[in-house]
């Protein structure tokens, strides 16, 4: 599955917009905002052991099945 959208700042791959993208985020220390693949704003949980995220179309992500992804 390819990414469609940056998570970071939800605008499309490819972009201008889409490589501003904040330093805390390029080190993986924030949780992704946006979709991957419609780009809308996911709600997020942050936890001590990680986060959670939801997209009301494409489900959920955990900050454990994003590391195996990267």
């Amino acid at each position: 599955m390819s990414q469609k959208f940056n998570v970071y700042t939800g605008e499309p791959e490819g972009s201008p917009g889409a490589q501003a993208v904040s330093t805390a985020a390029r080190l993986g220390l924030e949780p992704p905002r946006f979709c991957a693949e419609c780009g809308r704003r996911m709600i997020v949980q942050v936890r001590p052991d990680g986060w959670s995220a939801r997209c009301s179309r494409h489900g959920e992500l955990d900050s454990i099945d994003f590391e195996e992804r990267r």
